[in-house]
């Protein structure tokens, strides 16, 4: 039935953001070197790795692996990804991810493969269900939580997951999209502030 929900939703969603995947693309193209679309391994369910894709939002000179940017500020930013992060729209491309069925609408944030590792067995409940473009920690500060709090509030997501929470994960989202609220992660813990959690800088 999720797979079934995910579909009715993102078809018809791709067909209407068609051209908008192609404009942003191409000016994503024309006004900063490097490729238009972000690829990266993360952990799907059961552990089982597959492609992310996202707008790039950073410059091609940068670590790819170095902290989240913690303001709109960031140096490594791109002027247009500042504005795709601020709404959001860098996030985009993961409609396609649904589609292949790597990823869901709704679920916990695809991490790092090795991130993996870092988990005690509870917090690796979060690989129980596929992961997904937004999720409970995203409508529950999002920016403004910890590594560990993200983690906890995906695992209780696993535990308690029904149609009637995804729909309202869903609307609170579109809400907090239009809003703009809690872009840019405000703390972290010690691992992600050496390692950073995103290639890119985006958000979990």
């Amino acid at each position: 039935m999720k797979r079934f929900i995910d579909l009715i939703l993102v078809i018809p969603a791709v067909i209407i953001l068609l051209p908008l995947f192609v404009l942003l693309a191409l000016v994503i193209k024309l006004s900063s070197k490097g490729p238009a679309i972000f690829k990266q391994k993360r952990a799907g369910k059961d552990g089982r790795p597959f492609i992310f894709y996202k707008f790039r939002t950073m410059r091609t000179d940068v670590d790819p692996f170095g902290a989240s940017p913690k303001s709109a500020n960031d140096p490594r930013l791109t002027k247009l990804g500042k504005f795709l992060r601020e709404y959001s729209l860098d996030e985009l491309p993961q409609l396609f991810n649904v589609l292949k069925g790597d990823m869901s609408l709704v679920g916990p944030r695809p991490l790092y493969m090795e991130q993996m590792k870092e988990w005690d067995e509870r917090q690796k409940k979060r690989l129980l269900v596929k992961p997904g473009i937004t999720g409970l920690a995203q409508i529950s500060g999002r920016g403004a939580l910890t590594r560990e709090e993200k983690l906890e509030l995906d695992v209780q997501y696993v535990e308690n997951a029904r149609f009637w929470l995804d729909l309202k994960i869903i609307l609170v989202t579109i809400w907090q999209v239009f809003c703009r609220k809690s872009i840019y992660e405000k703390r972290y813990s010690l691992t992600e502030e050496t390692r950073g959690e995103n290639n890119d800088g985006s958000k979990v």
